[in-house]
């Protein structure tokens, strides 16, 4: 038995014969607008900005209630919703107009980074290179720039999923990497 480096994720210890930092993953997924969402709410609630917005329009709401200001409250009301909204509508129009969304991604893992294909187009990125690895309850997100990130929906990798997370968590820092089971 060796120790699985995402113990902290809830992961157990694994038998030898299941976890080999030279294995290659393999999966093909499509990336659906819920998959896009989910994305871009994680990366958009990670911004300090945008959680002060949503905790203005909760004391905008509050405070407008409380002091029988309807108008203040119905403002409170519309940042909450506006951000999600937004999202929402980019990630639907993203995902019909982005001919890279209609067809199947093809995902490589292994020792010289992660390879994404798709047709006759094919792209690697280097383990050094991927900023960080964060999850969702929806899916696997590991960042290769600042702003974009590759999406491993969780219900398309099945069985993959856990190889596919210590797959990550061996070729990336520990600090770098925080995936939840």
């Amino acid at each position: 038995m060796i120790l699985c480096p995402l113990e902290k994720a809830g992961f157990r210890t694994l038998p030898d014969r299941l976890f080999k930092e030279s294995e290659m993953v393999e999966c093909d997924v499509k990336i659906s607008s819920g998959d896009l969402y989910d994305y871009n709410l994680k990366y958009t609630y990670g911004k300090p900005i945008n959680i002060i917005a949503e905790i203005a329009g909760i004391a905008a709401i509050c405070y407008g209630i409380y002091s029988k200001n309807i108008p203040l409250a119905v403002i409170g009301a519309a940042v909450l919703v506006y951000l999600p909204v937004t999202l929402w509508i980019r990630s639907k129009q993203t995902a019909a107009l982005n001919p890279a969304f209609k067809k199947p991604l093809h995902y490589v893992l292994d020792d010289d980074g992660l390879t994404v294909s798709q047709d006759d187009q094919t792209q690697t990125v280097e383990w050094d290179k991927c900023l960080k690895a964060v999850s969702t309850s929806r899916s696997i997100l590991l960042f290769t720039s600042g702003v974009s990130a590759t999406i491993f929906p969780r219900d398309q990798l099945g069985d993959k999923t856990a190889l596919v997370i210590r797959t990550i968590a061996a070729h990336m820092p520990p600090d770098r990497v925080n995936i939840k089971g």
